[in-house]
């Protein structure tokens, strides 16, 4: 039985670079954006419900991010519909993708909103990347078109990363070098991999 570990952590924090360290274990990696972006994208097997939901928002080329975040921005009830639509796909992809691997000793369900969706059910334990305040703010706003005001929303959405921390059964801290967080995903992959 495999075990699953999942793997959170606030916005600029360096999740995808330590979950492409975990795949380089060889532990198998479920990108819960990844999914969305395949559901959502041209051809997307979510495309039509979101259209017939959200109408004008989608295209050939799948959903307009733009349109649709405008559609659901800052109204509850709209976003908890969009919701309704991607969870349930979003569950089934990551279904498929246990049975898939089911004979790893252990598996990553990389989820940026996990403690904010209550994913951390059902998990064996949950990895949090961390890094200091400053080197993720410096982090975020290098990125194209990013603001201090959009960074600071997005932070208002996201469990505080202290409180992250807190609920963590393992924290990588990424404020170091590349070659030290390496050392912390290989500890916790030998940690929880180990015969029984």
């Amino acid at each position: 039985m495999s075990r699953i570990l999942g793997l959170t952590g606030s916005i600029g924090m360096g999740k995808s670079t330590v979950a492409a360290m975990f795949r380089d274990r060889g532990v198998p990696v479920f990108d819960a954006d990844a999914a969305v972006h395949v559901l959502q994208g041209p051809g997307g097997a979510l495309v039509p419900a979101i259209e017939a939901a959200f109408p004008g928002t989608t295209g050939p080329e799948g959903v307009v991010r733009g349109k649709l975040g405008a559609a659901v921005f800052g109204n509850p009830e709209a976003l908890a519909r969009l919701e309704g639509i991607v969870h349930p796909a979003v569950a089934q992809a990551r279904m498929l993708f246990l049975s898939e691997h089911d004979s790893a000793p252990l598996i990553v369900f990389d989820i940026p909103l996990l403690y904010e969706k209550g994913g951390d059910r059902g998990l064996d334990g949950v990895a949090v990347v961390s890094a200091p305040a400053e080197a993720q703010r410096a982090r975020v706003l290098a990125r194209p078109g990013m603001t201090p005001e959009k960074f600071e929303q997005i932070l208002g959405l996201q469990v505080p990363d202290a409180e992250k921390r807190a609920r963590a059964d393992f924290v990588i801290d990424t404020g170091t070098s590349l070659a030290e967080t390496r050392e912390q995903v290989d500890r916790i992959v030998d940690a929880l991999t180990v015969s029984e």
